[in-house]
Order: structure tokens, then C-alpha cells, then sequence
């Protein structure tokens, strides 16, 4: 190998070593169970109490009865035109409680890789959140955070436990 061929390969390897950095330690309980999660914090400028990491604390959120969660077809993070009426419920509820803010799950069932599913759960969320915001509500009240594959509501292995987990869950914090 010729000297220019060495410096190519040596440099490689530096980047490569790199981008295989450990994870902090010291990571509080939240912090670590969200660890794999893809976020997007929506809550700029609100007060929100925030972690370690710069995300809100789940442990702060709550699910409410009067905001069902919305599910989506295989594969798919559009939502679906019968799911409409429960989004506008959930923002009617919105409306109803000006200083509640929201965090959005995005889920998936077991199918597919894992970053394939953080993905797709992230977009699932920004679908559901999009479609709030176009009904009036503020974006910097909601964050957004995908779970991928992680929480199942249901564990059997046929299609019908599937569509139970390709989800967006809804929780609430009051300010």
C-alpha cells in the first residue's frame, strides 16, 4: 500500500472511532428510558420543565380519558379520515384547557427494523400534531416523541395486536 493509500485508510478509522462515542453516564431514570427515542420538543418558550437532555419529563404527563389515542394502517403515518373526528374531539379538549400541554407518542408494531420504526413512529406523532395545530393549536404546547417498536399495548403476533400498536398516544400536563 502506498503512503497516500495509509493516510486515506488512517483517517477513516479516526472518523469511524469517532462516531462510536459511549453514552453520558449518570443518566436519570427518565432520561435513560427515553434514550432510544427520537424527540422533537415543541415546548420552546413555555416553562416546561425540562430533563436532563433537554426533554420534558413523562413522568410530569398523564393520560386523559378525553383524549383517546389514534391509530394508523401498516406502514402508513397518514391519518386516517375516520380518526379526524377523535383528533377534533382531542382538540376541542385542547381548546377547553388553555394551559394544558400535550406530549404525542408515536408507536409501531413489531415489524421492521428498529430505526425504521423510530422513524416511523416520529412521523406518526408530527401527522398527528400537524393535524392539531391545523386545528388551532398552538404548536409550542405539544412535544413529540417516538417509541418505535418499544411499547406494545399488545403482544400476540398477528395482525390484530399489530394495528393496536401502530398508535399515537396522547398525555396531558397541566401548567
Amino acid at each position: 500500500m502506498n503512503g497516500r493509500a495509509m493516510v486515506i485508510v488512517g483517517a477513516l478509522l479516526v472518523f469511524t472511532a469517532a462516531g462510536c462515542a459511549k453514552q453520558p453516564s449518570g443518566l436519570d431514570a427518565s432520561a435513560s428510558a427515553l434514550s432510544g427515542a427520537a424527540t422533537r420538543d415543541g415546548m420552546a418558550g413555555t416553562g416546561e420543565t425540562m430533563g436532563q437532555y433537554g426533554r420534558p419529563e413523562p413522568r410530569e404527563y398523564m393520560a386523559v380519558s378525553d383524549m383517546p389515542d389514534v391509530h394508523f394502517d401498516f406502514d402508513r403515518y397518514a391519518v386516517r379520515p375516520a380518526d379526524t373526528k377523535v383528533l377534533d374531539g382531542n382538540a376541542a379538549w385542547m381548546k377547553s384547557h388553555p394551559q394544558a400541554l400535550l406530549m404525542i407518542e408515536g408507536h409501531c408494531d413489531e415489524r421492521g427494523t428498529g430505526e425504521y420504526n423510530f422513524a416511523l413512529g416520529e412521523r406518526r406523532a408530527k401527522a398527528t400534531m400537524d393535524y392539531l395545530v391545523s386545528r388551532g393549536i398552538d404548536a409550542r404546547r405539544i412535544t413529540v416523541v417516538s417509541f418505535g417498536e418499544e411499547r406494545p399495548t399488545c403482544r400476540d403476533h398477528k395482525e390484530g395486536c399489530w394495528a393496536k400498536n401502530r398508535r399515537a398516544h396522547f398525555l396531558v400536563k397541566a401548567q
